[in-house]
């Protein structure tokens, strides 16, 4: 929900200290993923060879990273708007964005603009939400079902797109909303409480998603999926 003053500063708040912004997404925040993660490519690109980690927020998940982001977060090397980076064509083996296509207002021009800057053969990694509530940062524009994501990056060849955070992430993510909602009566503060209250008590049922994920239909309703491409 837009506006949400203690949720917003919330979120500012852990984004200052990386190791809690951890641990907020892996053990609090109800979704999980069980998906291939951005590792996959790190065993395929050679140690030597340059991989950016586009809108990384405040997280170092690899010495192997470039971390470029919008906003001067701790741990971000370059400060750029990732429509329009200042990077050499064909300069770069791998690109990751985990959960930032979606923030950005023309995902189709982004995604040219990776291909522009990898070099042939280059890999590109990418989580992108489908079933997924709202969460600005600061803004929320977009979703893509399996079909979605393999157009958007139709420049690309597919190696590998899949599911990855299952239905239960969504079905949790979905429900803690509606709870906070339902149990409000309409008002804003007892919402963004609740909401909180929620994400915590429901964040241990997330591990179902470890038993649904191979499920051959779990596309269909899944929280969020990754593609595997190559340029």
């Amino acid at each position: 929900m837009a506006n949400s003053i203690i949720l917003d500063s919330l979120k500012r708040f852990v984004k200052q200290y990386p190791s809690i912004y951890s641990f907020v997404l892996n053990f609090i925040y109800p979704v999980l993923a069980t998906g291939k993660s951005y590792k996959k490519i790190l065993d395929i690109i050679p140690r030597e060879e340059i991989v950016l980690n586009l809108g990384s927020g405040p997280t170092r998940l690899s010495d192997r990273f470039i971390n470029i982001d919008f906003h001067p977060y701790k741990n971000v090397d370059l400060i750029s708007d990732v429509h329009h980076l200042p990077i050499k064509s064909s300069s770069v083996s791998g690109t990751i964005s985990i959960a930032m296509l979606e923030h950005v207002r023309n995902p189709q021009f982004v995604v040219d603009e990776i291909h522009r800057i990898l070099k042939p053969g280059g890999y590109v990694y990418s989580i992108v939400p489908f079933i997924f509530g709202y969460h600005s940062a600061p803004d929320d524009y977009y979703r893509w079902t399996r079909e979605g994501i393999k157009e958007l990056f139709s420049s690309f060849q597919a190696i590998e797109i899949g599911v990855y955070s299952g239905p239960t992430s969504s079905m949790l993510i979905i429900l803690q909303e509606w709870l906070a909602m339902f149990f409000s009566f309409r008002s804003r503060l007892l919402y963004q409480l609740l909401y909180i209250f929620f994400m915590i008590l429901l964040a241990p049922f997330k591990i179902i998603d470890f038993y649904l994920h191979g499920h051959p239909e779990a596309h269909k309703t899944a929280a969020t999926l990754y593609i595997i491409g190559k340029k």
